[in-house]
């Protein structure tokens, strides 16, 4: 089965460029909002783009996404809405689209039909940040079965033994994070990337992406001598929740911004 992921990531590499992943908050400010920033992120050189799934405790988020979904779940979205979202980018674009979500929402859905549902309506892959690699089998399972990729995510904190389990259960690329604690911008991107890293290229081939922390152009330059693909969320966030009225045109000239850093 083809996924949307794989031929982005190989293309970039036969290309010798670093993929630019941005994150947003699905509904925020409004889903159809949302609809039209992919569309424009897309246009401005985002190479796959992750919507997150609003959800009443979001653990791994720091404040700046904390607010953003709180403003989601506040205009009444949901998983089904945001599934038909998709299929509305879809109708013209084909940029890989990743959804992050916790587990209570997709088990809420139901496994099987979320799966069906998610991979019918245009999803490529799915990372669960609450879902510990020893409790995903049936979810991977399913996953498999369709084509829909759960990405897993690996912290300087992770074990050697444990690595090996989260790269079995990984498909499309590793979400390595780059600093532990919830997302958030932070002024430097720590050091501990290098190694962690480094053991992730030791324990399997899939690409590596990194997120969680890198909050400007420069980090992201910075930050891509060590991985395949960069991941921002909380710097983007942050201008839709300052420029709700003109989220479009400030998100896309970031993206750019951060597009072209990683190409130089």
């Amino acid at each position: 089965m083809n996924n949307r992921i794989d031929n982005c990531l190989t293309q970039l590499k036969e290309d010798k460029e670093k993929a630019f992943i941005p994150y947003i908050a699905a509904g925020d400010p409004n889903l159809n909002t949302t609809v039209e920033l992919v569309k424009a992120m897309a246009d401005a050189g985002a190479d796959i783009i992750e919507l997150g799934v609003p959800y009443s405790e979001p653990m791994a988020d720091g404040p700046i996404i904390q607010k953003a979904v709180q403003r989601s779940l506040e205009q009444g979205t949901t998983l089904p809405k945001i599934l038909d979202s998709v299929k509305l980018i879809r109708q013209t674009k084909q940029v890989p689209l990743v959804l992050m979500s916790y587990y209570n929402p997709i088990l809420q859905y139901g496994l099987e039909d979320f799966v069906k549902d998610a991979v019918q309506t245009g999803v490529d892959g799915l990372i669960v940040p609450d879902l510990p690699v020893e409790e995903c089998h049936q979810l991977f399972s399913l996953a498999v079965e369709e084509g829909l990729y759960l990405i897993q995510l690996v912290a300087p904190t992770t074990s050697n033994s444990r690595l090996k389990q989260v790269v079995r259960y990984s498909r499309g690329f590793v979400y390595c994070v780059s600093v532990t604690g919830v997302t958030g911008v932070r002024e430097e991107s720590n050091s501990k990337i290098c190694d962690l890293t480094g053991e992730v290229k030791d324990a399997t081939s899939l690409p590596i992406g990194v997120g969680f922390g890198v909050s400007t152009p420069e980090q992201a330059t910075d930050m891509a001598q060590y991985c395949d693909a960069v991941i921002v969320g909380s710097a983007i966030v942050k201008e839709i929740e300052n420029n709700p009225d003109n989220a479009i045109n400030i998100v896309s000239k970031l993206v750019a911004d951060f597009k072209s850093a990683l190409a130089s």
